[in-house]
């Protein structure tokens, strides 16, 4: 039934994605694409007097994996410090996700982190763990996800 639940917020997250859209005048910024899967993911923030971040939004196309995890991991960035963005576990991206990815959609489930941490570095994150490369349309299931 919890499994259920998940698979819900995700779809929901697919259908109407929170942050959509752009910052205007960002300090931070980055794109990047999953070339196995087409994703395409544009996140744009600004930071605060602070240097925490007051906005951020992203932009962009992809699998309901991959815009749902977008989504979810945009609304935990606000008050963040870069440092506090850069130093975001994969983990806590599935926790949020709330099912089981298989390694062919890591890819997808991470790809807003990194753009994220691409956007705290100014240039492309070193990325330890992208998944297996597959097909992830044969690993769909039927409910879309």
């Amino acid at each position: 039934m919890e499994d259920q639940l998940y698979r819900e917020q995700i779809l929901d997250h697919y259908k109407r994605p929170h942050n959509f859209g752009r910052v205007e005048k960002p300090d931070l910024e980055f794109e990047d694409t999953n070339p196995f899967c087409g994703d395409e993911q544009h996140v744009t923030i600004r930071l605060d007097d602070d240097g925490k971040v007051a906005e951020v939004a992203f932009e962009g196309q992809g699998c309901a994996i991959s815009t749902a995890a977008t989504s979810l991991l945009t609304d935990e960035l606000v008050g963040k410090t870069r440092e506090e963005l850069l130093a975001i576990p994969k983990e806590e991206v599935l926790d949020l996700l709330g099912i089981e990815i298989s390694a062919t959609r890591m890819k997808c489930a991470m790809l807003g982190l990194k753009v994220v941490k691409s956007a705290g570095l100014g240039q492309p994150a070193e990325w330890e763990d992208e998944g297996a490369q597959g097909d992830p349309e044969a690993e769909r299931p039927r409910e879309g996800i």
